[in-house]
């Protein structure tokens, strides 16, 4: 069997960067985006910082708002809802996690939905199973970006979902159901998680569980998306054992350079596209 597709998101997302700064460019307009932080969680912190350089790399403003850890939940809405009436600010991305005593909840649903570039307002999620327009969640809508680009058609196909979270695996379990395949999704109680990813054509793992993933689970030729993040004895490393899965498997991600990278770039996409929106509705 010939060696596995590497589904190069870092390489895809540097070509649909250069794309998308020449389309704002072209549009004469200036998109916004700010973002919130709280505490000082380093990954936190990383992630965002890598957003705010794609931003200026595609001629997206930027400002970063970072807040104490000990900010209260009402002193963090009101913010929201300073950000929500600004007409000059396009995107507003809440870096996740948020402190114990916050309700996550409670302040992505007081985002505007048409300032919810991270697709994670109700408002959005329900447009989603709806398959009506709406903002997607980045990372989901980023894969099915990569599966596009790659000519992997998710119709008539089986697809296994491993993780049930509201940010990747629920959105990315609609996407594809959008796109005509037959999902399934499996989580920390499913019993015989195998039985279930050995018949599958396409598997995406966000269970954020180190090699959970591995050649004894999948079928030859089987599709596979890894959206783990983790770090073991210092490495950054999958949900999937990718050196093993990888002989077996037709196409898979990388980590690092798969999916992370699509997510950064999706991020920059629906910015822009909520300027566009919000543009049109001052003209």
């Amino acid at each position: 069997m010939s060696p596995a597709t590497i589904l190069n998101g870092k390489m895809l997302s540097e070509k649909r960067l250069d794309l998308l700064h020449d389309e704002i460019e072209k549009s004469g307009i200036t998109p916004c985006l700010v973002t919130v932080i709280v505490g000082e969680d380093r990954a936190s912190q990383m992630y965002v910082r890598m957003k705010h350089t794609a931003c200026e790399r595609v001629g997206i403003e930027s400002e970063g708002l970072e807040y104490s850890a000990a900010i209260t939940e009402a002193d963090l809405l009101n913010t929201i809802q300073r950000l929500n009436q600004d007409p000059d600010i396009h995107g507003i991305l809440v870096q996740l996690p948020l402190p114990e005593h916050i309700n996550t909840g409670h302040i992505l649903r007081a985002v505007a939905p048409e300032k919810d570039v991270d697709g994670f307002h109700p408002v959005n999620l329900g447009l989603l199973l709806e398959n009506e327009p709406g903002f997607r969640p980045c990372t989901p809508l980023g894969i099915m970006t990569l599966l596009a680009e790659y000519g992997i058609d998710p119709a008539k196909k089986r697809a296994v979902v491993i993780g049930r979270s509201t940010d990747v695996g629920k959105p990315i379990a609609a996407l594809l159901l959008n796109a005509d395949a037959t999902v399934t999704i499996c989580h920390s109680k499913t019993e015989n998680i195998n039985a279930y990813t050995k018949e599958a054509d396409i598997i995406v793992s966000a269970a954020g569980r180190p090699h959970m993933v591995r050649a004894d689970m999948i079928s030859p030729g089987c599709v596979v998306i890894d959206v783990g993040i983790n770090h073991v004895d210092g490495k950054l490393c999958g949900d999937v054992d990718f050196d093993e899965v990888s002989k077996i498997a037709s196409a898979i991600t990388p980590v690092p350079g798969g999916v992370g990278p699509m997510t950064i770039v999706t991020l920059m996409e629906n910015t822009f596209k909520a300027a566009l929106n919000i543009s049109c509705k001052h003209v």
